[in-house]
């Protein structure tokens, strides 16, 4: 097998650099209220679009972000090969009834809160590997949902401790295609399982963490390069708590992150303003912060070198409630502008 693509132990670069051609964002009436808001295509005034429950919500902001992308980029439904996309949701179900009228092939991923770079990941894989021409990466979740499967229903009216965070309502979706004009998705570096035994839902940024740092250290490393080399190295959504312990983490390996580092956690939301104690999670903080905040920024060539971290805790509602700990993964993808 030829390992001409491989670099390292984790990383591929792609021969044809697959372009983003455009994307959709639709976003809820708190992140509305945020500092990236002027970003998103779409805001939802009362965050169910008309539905009658928040499932059917979350379902309802991924079917729109994708008529959002198709419009944006200028290839249609039909011209699309493969869609790649998941959620928080039980099997997925957030995406699959969201996008089951497009008419698209679906290849289902469950990263969690990584989902936005993991669908990236395999659409650029199956571009560049020539199975497809245009491929689209989805995904979405809901505040209320994901606190009624994995916290408390909203009637019950817990308290969230400080390092909790705020599920982002919204969904985002990319086109990408072999050619066209755009930001280009120049590798992936693909994250491995690290578990470091938090069991404590409540702190979503302590059980991530360890696999951002772990994820861009290897990344680093496969590479031979340093922070220096991006403008700007965004985690998904570790927020106030884990984007602290990455920095301590590369530190000790020798990499300063102190000065172009960010999370998209802290992005979204102005945290202290707004009430979402330590900042933003779920699949839409980094989806709606990518597609849209970020994205706008590689269009306008404020940012020409992006390493683009998305994080995910991998447990389960059964397996928090069996007393097991929060695995989690984190993948990476380096997208950058044409010179």
């Amino acid at each position: 097998m030829s390992q001409s693509k491989r670099r390292g132990k984790q990383t591929i670069f792609f021969e044809k650099q697959p372009v983003i051609l455009g994307t959709g964002t639709v976003a809820g009436k708190k992140e509305s209220e945020g500092p990236i808001a002027s970003y998103f295509d779409v805001i939802a005034k009362d965050n169910v679009l008309g539905q009658n429950t928040w499932e059917k919500a979350e379902s309802e902001f991924a079917k729109r972000a994708g008529q959002e992308a198709f419009k944006n980029s200028g290839i249609s439904a039909e011209q699309i090969k493969y869609l790649f996309g998941g959620d928080l949701l039980n099997q997925c179900t957030g995406t699959s009834y969201g996008i089951r009228d497009f008419g698209i092939p679906f290849i289902g991923l469950y990263g969690a809160c990584s989902t936005m770079a993991l669908s990236l990941s395999m659409a650029a894989s199956f571009i560049d590997g020539g199975y497809a021409d245009y491929c689209a990466a989805v995904t979405s979740s809901h505040f209320c949902s994901a606190e009624k499967q994995f916290r408390f229903p909203l009637e019950y009216g817990g308290q969230r401790p400080p390092s909790a965070q705020w599920t982002v309502t919204g969904s985002a979706c990319a086109v990408l295609g072999e050619s066209g004009e755009g930001p280009r998705v120049e590798c992936i570096t693909t994250g491995k399982i690290v578990d470091m035994g938090i069991t404590d839902a409540n702190n979503m940024g302590a059980a991530m963490a360890p696999a951002a740092g772990d994820t861009i250290l290897t990344h680093f490393k496969d590479t031979n390069r340093d922070p220096s080399y991006y403008d700007l190295i965004v985690t998904g959504d570790l927020g106030f708590v884990g984007h602290s312990v990455v920095i301590d983490f590369l530190s000790e390996s020798g990499y300063d992150m102190t000065n172009n580092y960010n999370d998209c956690g802290l992005i979204i939301f102005d945290r202290k303003k707004q009430d979402t104690h330590a900042g933003g999670s779920g699949c839409a903080c980094a989806g709606l912060t990518f597609c849209g905040y970020l994205y706008k920024q590689l269009l306008e060539r404020k940012i020409n070198k992006l390493l683009f971290v998305a994080t995910g805790a991998l447990q389960s509602t059964l397996s928090v409630q069996q007393g097991e700990t929060m695995p989690g993964i984190a993948h990476a993808v380096s997208i950058i502008n044409p010179s």
